[in-house]
């Protein structure tokens, strides 16, 4: 059965605070990975109930199934750019980190998600809160998953996650504080893993001959 308008209107209904039948999309979608293009179409459609439920169930997804991503990468990094509605933004945020991507598009990346954080504003619809933690706190997961595969970013995202230690909203901070651990973990098991030069061998033990 080919794909029609009719798998989209499943997404329909109710507002923008009920995700609607975006799990049991997403459970068909499982089933039926061909099916994934019509969720990424549905991030571009005039409806905002379809566009945010289409990112929501596309996330859900792509959790066990990132490869399904791939094929849309270039798509989901225009949407990343251009998306304006804070539902788009934070499963757009998830998903992102998930693409195999090259250098250059990391660090456009990056800077579409420090956007992000600076906005203040989601779009026209006096619906929708001015601000949004979700939106931000998602931003600064994508950006710290960025940076473990790109060095250059690792400086700006940690003054960036220590910021929101001061400056956020309590889930900023929450997720800022779990992140800065996990790296520090990193960190120190990437330097234990490191074999110590030769060097450091002989002045170490010119260093006890001397004492």
């Amino acid at each position: 059965m080919a794909p029609s308008k009719n798998f989209l209107q499943r997404l329909t209904g109710g507002d923008r605070r009920s995700i609607g039948q975006s799990d049991d999309v997403a459970a068909l979608v499982r089933k039926r990975p061909s099916l994934f293009r019509e969720l990424v179409r549905g991030m571009r459609s005039e409806d905002p109930l379809i566009r945010m439920r289409s990112a929501d169930a596309a996330e859900k997804v792509s959790r066990a199934q990132p490869e399904l991503l791939g094929p849309h990468k270039g798509e989901l990094l225009r949407l990343l750019d251009s998306a304006d509605e804070q539902e788009l933004r934070w499963h757009l945020a998830q998903m992102v980190p998930r693409l195999e991507l090259t250098k250059r598009e990391r660090l456009l990346a990056a800077s579409t998600l420090r956007k992000y954080l600076r906005d203040s504003s989601f779009g026209s619809d006096r619906s929708v809160r001015p601000t949004s933690s979700i939106v931000s706190t998602f931003a600064l997961q994508a950006l710290a998953e960025l940076a473990e595969k790109e060095q250059s970013l690792r400086l700006d995202v940690i003054r960036l996650l220590r910021e929101s230690l001061k400056t956020g909203t309590a889930a900023m901070k929450a997720r800022s504080r779990k992140i800065l651990k996990q790296m520090e973990k990193r960190r120190g098991r990437e330097l234990a893993e490191k074999p110590i030069p030769r060097d450091s061998h002989r002045a170490s033990a010119a260093t006890n001959t001397s004492e």
